[in-house]
This record gives C-alpha cells, sequence and structure tokens, in this order.
C-alpha cells in the first residue's frame, strides 16, 4: 500500500460522505496538494461519475481527464443499488483488482488520493467482498464521515468498533452538522466520539467539524489537518 491514499466512507447512506470529499479535497488544493478524488464505485448513474462531478465542482476544477478515462470510478452502474446488485443488474461483475489498480494509477500521478466508499463498512462490493474487507485487505487510513441524524452515534461507535476489530486504522471523523440539531447533542457527540477513538486505540485521529453552510459562505471543514499530517 502507498503512503498517500487516504479512504472516506460514512457510518451509513446520506451522511454526507460525497460533500465531506468534495470540501476535503478543495481544502487540502487551496493548501498547494496536487490532490484527486476517486469513488469506489457508483450506482444509478450513466457517463461519468456523479459524485465524482460533485467533488469536481466543490473543488472547483473542471472534469480531469482522469475522470474521463474512468480511473476516477471505475465502475458505474445504471441501476440505484448497492455495488454487488447494480453490477449484477447491468450484466458485470466487479473485480476488487480493478479498483485497486485504479487507486494505484492515481497514486502515482498525485500527492493525495481521497478514495470515497460507497455507503457504510457492511455494503457488499461483490456477493463474497464487503467494503469492510477490501478495507481489511488494503488497510488503507480511515475517515468516518458521521452526521447530526438520528442513530449517528450509535452508528458510529460500531463503525469504530469493527474497524478496530478488522485492524483499519481511523485518521480521523468529519461530524457533519446536516441537519441541524441543538448544540448541546452536537457538544455531546463530539465528546463521544473522542472517548471512543480512544477506547479502541486511535488516540491520534482528528475530529472535525463540517458546519451548516448559508449561501455565499466559504466550504470548509474546521479543525484539519495539514496534508502533511494526514498520511
Amino acid at each position: 500500500m502507498k503512503d498517500n491514499i487516504v479512504f472516506i466512507t460514512a457510518i451509513d447512506t446520506d451522511a454526507g460522505k460525497t460533500f465531506a470529499t468534495g470540501v476535503l479535497a478543495k481544502q487540502y488544493k487551496d493548501q498547494g496538494i496536487n490532490v484527486i478524488t476517486q469513488k469506489l464505485s457508483q450506482t444509478g448513474c450513466v457517463g461519468i461519475s456523479e459524485d465524482i462531478l460533485k467533488h469536481r465542482e466543490l473543488m472547483d476544477i473542471p472534469v480531469q481527464e482522469v475522470d474521463k478515462s474512468g480511473l476516477t470510478c471505475p465502475y458505474v452502474f445504471t441501476f440505484p443499488a448497492s455495488p454487488h446488485l447494480a453490477a449484477e443488474m447491468d450484466g458485470f461483475e466487479i473485480d476488487p483488482k480493478k479498483i485497486t489498480q485504479s487507486t494505484e494509477e492515481l497514486s502515482d500521478q498525485y500527492e493525495l488520493v481521497l478514495v470515497e466508499g460507497v455507503g457504510g463498512l457492511h455494503v457488499p462490493i461483490t456477493r463474497d467482498l464487503s467494503l469492510l474487507d477490501y478495507l481489511e485487505e488494503r488497510k488503507y487510513p480511515l475517515i468516518l464521515v458521521s452526521s447530526a441524524k438520528l442513530g449517528s452515534v450509535n452508528h458510529t461507535l460500531m463503525s469504530l468498533e469493527l474497524a478496530k476489530t478488522r485492524g483499519i486504522e481511523v485518521i480521523g471523523i468529519i461530524y457533519n452538522r446536516h441537519p441541524e440539531s441543538p448544540e448541546p447533542i452536537a457538544k455531546d457527540s463530539k465528546r463521544i466520539f473522542a472517548d471512543y477513538l480512544k477506547r479502541f486505540g486511535f488516540e491520534n485521529a482528528f475530529i472535525a467539524d463540517l458546519p451548516i453552510i448559508e449561501s455565499g459562505e466559504d466550504l470548509r471543514i474546521s479543525n484539519l489537518p495539514l496534508a502533511s499530517e494526514l498520511v
């Protein structure tokens, strides 16, 4: 495994991982880092991955040649479902080695590769391989995107325990403050996250805030480490 690859996935669906990945890439781009994002696979889509297009919009850059070639999203399926089923519906079978090869090619071209996952950790990539299995094999450092939705604390702590059990290093949590919740809840959630990061041995992991953005405001994740500290 190369040391300039970071994996980003969420505690569940619709926690804001695509938005968080794009904003994260924009901040590191603004620090002068040659950064690119990749999507593990995209479903319910035709052509260039919709999430990759959102990343480029957030990064304020045009669609890249690596996007047009499919390198930043090696599998795009039309059926909106888990990758394994979407592939079957389109008459394909996902080869995890192709995903890994695409990631490594990007890591040769860029200083930092941010790979966005699909749903939560137990989402099946194939009938025999979950995202969790894939991360256990690849040993990519992991950033979890949590949210202020009801139930997010439970989902976050379970994800941390899964990562610990499988030997996956969690280097940070991005706490998406959407949907808006009372400040005492947000403050307590972050305190619980910090406690459990320590409990599971991730003492050096950061907790960053992705605030609710009003129109015209700068898109920034607060308390984010420098790119040099990330990998």
